[in-house]
């Protein structure tokens, strides 16, 4: 007799369907990117231990104290090198999983969004004489919260762009002190 607890059941059902789908999607992405910041450990752990047993081994073949100390400040650039590429490759990693997180989302906010104005939409199709001003201020409601939204996303995306720009900022300071510790060393 009443089609609108059915159309909000099927809604709300939608939803739920939708935001399992969103879960199943973002831990996958949210697994991915451990693996790839394990793999990414790893690989430097191991690089680490054959370097510094090289490291080692050229130190304890050093002839004088002089040599030690040269042997040891050239070093000290491959070194930094290294902490800035891993620091880069783990900056990518989290970047490009808080991408896919924010596209995700930003998908099923549209779709909910639009699922919510169908749904209004239809209710209001249904609604009895004199509802209008109540369909009405629902209405903006949801235009609101879209532009909330919307406002939101393009200031988190903001954020993000500045705290990379900072991130290689910092990244190109470290690298040009390295560079000229390791050109001091050799002098």
């Amino acid at each position: 007799m009443f089609p609108i607890p059915d159309q909000l059941s099927g809604v709300a059902k939608a939803n739920l369907e939708a935001q399992f789908s969103l879960f199943a999607s973002l831990t996958s992405k949210a697994f991915e990117g451990v693996e790839k910041v394990v793999d990414l450990n790893l690989n430097v752990a191991k690089a680490s231990l054959e370097d510094s047993a090289i490291t080692a081994k050229q130190l304890l073949s050093a002839k004088d104290a002089q040599e030690f100390l040269t042997l040891t400040v050239a070093q000290a650039q491959p070194t930094a090198a290294k902490a800035i590429a891993y620091g880069r490759n783990l900056a990518g990693i989290a970047s490009s999983v808080q991408n896919e997180f924010s596209r995700a989302a930003e998908e099923q906010i549209v779709e909910t969004g639009r699922k919510v104005s169908a749904l209004v939409d239809d209710v209001s199709k249904n609604a009895p004489a004199g509802s209008e001003n109540v369909i009405a201020l629902v209405k903006s409601a949801i235009g609101s919260a879209n532009a909330g939204y919307e406002q939101f996303s393009k200031t988190s995306k903001q954020a993000m762009e500045t705290m990379e720009a900072n991130m290689n900022s910092a990244v190109m300071q470290f690298s040009q002190a390295a560079e000229k510790t390791g050109t001091r060393a050799r002098r």
